[in-house]
């Protein structure tokens, strides 16, 4: 069968199979468009193999998703990772087959009667709006779906099934635990193979096992989920990106701010946090009264600039502050630094006059281009607007929408758009940077926002001495120093450059009177914030070296008689890939270099 099997036209997938239409043959392409579609054919053909193996199945959703697409369903079959290319074999099968998916529409109350002897497709009908639902089949196999989907089951062989998993039904952790199976497809062969290639390099590079390996952090299921511990060499990493950053902002003329990490459910009713995002935030009560540690900074700096009047003089005003927040994660997301209950923001808020909106966003998307290109990120960036649960006049939201983009349009800068992802008080600009796998992640967000100062009666005198709301710029570059950390790791596969990297030098002492000089470069290193380890445990010469490689340092040093008598290292530069002797005061200014060129 040929690999050439149609188009995209006005969003759906044509058929074109020239042998029976003499039309020209056209292959598919991985726009998004047509992933979509391809996809979420794929998910309905592996549930038709999975309903054929284990017949007793019953199915929740399989939508597509980022990572590819996924079914939820409920068996009483114990089905494990080993199950999967089983699986896969039978949906290849099925392909072969060209069953045409085909389209039919029931009322709701038709659906009701036919699934009658189905819980999971009961509770699916009573979510779905409107009087009506559609269903596609292929063979014997049908499910509610709103679709599209391809003609047949025939153009679905560039499939793999990538992992299995529990999920909860509808998300919620009291509800019973369905089996979930992800999967990716694509238009082609190579694709897939490129994906899957890009899949196996992940693993080597996941943040966890590297964060193990390296001794950067860890997590107590003791103390409790979502939770991290930073460890000495993960601690002293945090910090060094938390300086470069600190100097950064001092430089651009933010000033730095601190506030409580709980106050009163007042607040988050003022705000509007409580009603859109309640669910995620963690409530106590102290002298019976409610209160609810933050999920964001913006309250404590609102607060701090009301503590005295402002003048437009004083406009624009920028506070920063590394904000550890909270946040009621569900337990089934966690994921590494990915997705944790306690983070801490690279927080700013710049408060300024609406005439200023523009320029203080085109600042922040020079300080974001400076920071990653610093860490060797490509990035793209997206203008999200109006999600549905929203805070705040439609009309307000339109103008603080084409404020950010008459920002970027000005000076040419592309964006695309993501209809219905801003925040709940203000629409956003999100950063999009891609690793050096080349994959996507959401990092900084710039938001604009005229809802909060309103609400706290935020206000400034301006050159006609009259009072007037000013606007509050939400940023963060980062996000989270934890998700940008656990990216880091992984673009970087633990081999981070000189001005992060946790232990920049191993000194390895030939013998045991060698360790006095080691030990005195590591005090003068030390002097200049350049962080040592000293590997002189009583193992031989080769293992130590082969530890110390396997740390991924910069630097690997070995010091024997030559070195301590003319004063100088014999350095493996990892990063080079080069072995070389130099005095050590010119390893020292080396080194002292390259950390400063880690400056933003």
């Amino acid at each position: 069968m040929s690999d050439v099997i149609g188009f995209i036209e006005n969003g759906q997938i044509v058929d074109t199979q020239s042998a029976q239409s003499g039309e020209k043959e056209v292959h598919f392409d991985n726009s998004a468009e047509a992933l979509e579609i391809i996809r979420h054919s794929a998910a309905h053909l592996m549930a038709q193999a999975i309903k054929e193996l284990y017949p007793n199945t019953q199915f929740f959703v399989g939508p597509v998703v980022e990572e590819g697409f996924y079914y939820d369903f409920r068996t009483d079959a114990k089905i494990g990772e080993e199950d999967l290319k089983k699986i896969e074999k039978k949906m290849k099968e099925l392909a072969k087959k060209r069953y045409p998916i085909e389209k039919y529409s029931l009322t709701k109350e038709e659906a009701l009667e036919k699934f009658a002897n189905d819980d999971l497709k009961q509770r699916l009908i009573n979510q779905i709006p409107g009087e009506e639902v559609s269903v596609y089949q292929q063979g014997d196999f049908e499910d509610l779906c709103r679709g599209p989907h391809l003609p047949t089951t025939g153009y679905l062989f560039n499939v793999k099934l990538t992992k299995l998993a529990g999920a909860y039904l509808g998300g919620d952790e009291n509800a019973e635990m369905l089996t979930r199976i992800y999967g990716i497809a694509f238009a082609d062969k190579e694709s897939l193979k490129a994906h899957m290639q890009m899949l196996e390099e992940a693993k080597k590079r996941d943040h966890r096992k590297i964060g193990n390996e390296l001794e950067l952090f860890m997590f107590s299921e003791e103390a409790g989920a979502g939770l991290p511990f930073w460890l000495p060499k993960g601690a002293r990493l945090r910090s060094k990106i938390e300086q470069i950053l600190w100097k950064s902002h001092r430089i651009r003329g933010y000033e730095p701010v601190r506030g409580p990490e709980i106050l009163k459910s007042d607040m988050w009713l003022k705000s509007g946090h409580y009603a859109c995002y309640g669910e995620n935030m963690y409530l106590t009560t102290i002298d019976e009264q409610e209160y609810g540690l933050k999920p964001m900074n913006c309250i404590g700096h609102i607060l701090i600039y009301k503590k005295s009047g402002k003048s437009y003089r004083d406009l624009p005003m920028k506070f920063f502050e590394y904000g550890v927040v909270h946040r009621h994660e569900k337990s089934g997301v966690l994921h590494g630094l990915f997705r944790v209950r306690e983070f801490t923001q690279d927080d700013a808020h710049i408060i300024c006059t609406p005439e200023q909106i523009k320029d203080v966003v085109l600042d922040v998307v020079e300080f974001v281009d400076s920071v990653m290109k610093k860490f060797d990120f490509s990035y793209t960036m997206e203008i999200s607007t109006k999600p549905e649960k929203a805070i705040g006049d439609d009309a307000v939201w339109e103008m603080a929408t084409d404020g950010l983009k008459q920002a970027l349009e000005s000076r040419n800068l592309e964006y695309g758009v993501d209809e219905g992802g801003g925040a709940f008080y203000g629409p956003k600009i999100d950063v999009k940077i891609t690793d050096a796998i080349g994959r996507k992640w959401q990092c900084g967000t710039i938001q604009v926002d005229f809802n909060l100062p309103e609400r706290f009666e935020m206000e400034y005198t301006d050159e006609n001495n009259e009072k007037r709301t000013p606007v509050m710029i939400h940023r963060a570059i980062l996000g989270s120093f934890e998700r940008f950390i656990g990216i880091l790791t992984e673009h970087y596969a633990g081999e981070f450059p000189s001005f992060i990297a946790p232990t920049q030098i191993i000194f390895v002492p030939i013998a045991q009177n060698h360790v006095e000089y080691a030990q005195e470069l590591s005090n003068e290193f030390a002097k200049y914030e350049i962080d040592c380890e000293i590997y002189d445990k009583n193992d031989s010469l080769n293992k130590r070296i082969r530890l110390a490689e396997k740390q991924r340092v910069p630097y690997v040093v070995i010091i024997g008689d030559e070195e301590i008598e003319n004063r100088a290292v014999a350095v493996r530069d990892r990063r080079k890939k080069e072995q070389y002797n130099l005095k050590a005061e010119d390893f020292m200014l080396q080194l002292r270099n390259e950390i400063n060129e880690g400056e933003i």
